[in-house]
């Protein structure tokens, strides 16, 4: 009987994400190609190189489009090891979904950008509790770390807490912004612009219970 029962949770377990345990960490990327990621106009500002996405080239997004969740994630932690090159802007956009161009609507952006002309720096929540504070260099590997749980958001860099932020109820934004709300949605990465090339390995979530 405690056999079967064993049994049982470990099946029920397994039907959590995708047949994996809940809690684990999930990589959303193989590190060979862009299976399970989806970009509209401008596919070609992404390449994979030596194990890691490579965002460079003009305005485009990549939206993650696998198995995952059905790429719709609620509460969640995420990372990534990003490095930027001089003077680059990029972004991970979280509660998001697939748009064919532009800049997305839907959902809220982690800032990447260490020393481009923007003054918000790597780890802010963009244009909502943005970050002057510059925590990381180029030309090195970092880790950012969003976590969304209930209406909170915290953005780490290297373990370092630089954003903790809670959505008010009934929270109003300006025009452009009506849909930077918490809700549901995917991840993506930003190509910014032609002069900016930023990596990112290691893409990982791990799947909170709502």
């Amino acid at each position: 009987m405690k056999r079967n029962i064993c049994f049982l949770l470990f099946v029920a377990l397994l039907s959590f994400s995708g047949g994996r345990p809940a809690g684990a960490w999930i990589h959303l990327f193989n590190g060979k190609n862009l299976d399970g990621w989806k970009v509209g106009d401008n596919a070609s500002t992404f390449s994979v190189e030596d194990g890691a996405i490579v965002a460079n080239g003009k305005v485009a997004h990549l939206f993650y489009d696998g198995p995952v969740q059905e790429h719709n994630f609620k509460n969640f932690e995420f990372k990534a090891d990003v490095m930027t090159m001089p003077g680059s802007n990029s972004g991970i956009y979280f509660h998001t979904q697939y748009q064919e161009a532009g800049w997305p609507k839907k959902g809220y952006e982690a800032q990447v950008n260490n020393s481009q002309s923007d003054w918000r720096r790597t780890g802010s929540l963009y244009a909502i509790e943005d970050v002057k504070e510059v925590y990381v260099k180029d030309n090195e590997w970092f880790t950012e770390y969003i976590k969304v749980e209930g209406k909170n958001i915290v953005i780490k860099i290297n373990d370092k807490e630089v954003v903790n932020y809670t959505e008010p109820e009934n929270a109003e934004r300006p025009k452009g912004m009506e849909e930077r709300l918490l809700s549901s949605g995917t991840f993506a990465l930003q190509g910014h612009d032609p002069k900016s090339k930023v990596l990112y390995k290691n893409i990982m979530v791990r799947v909170l219970p709502d």
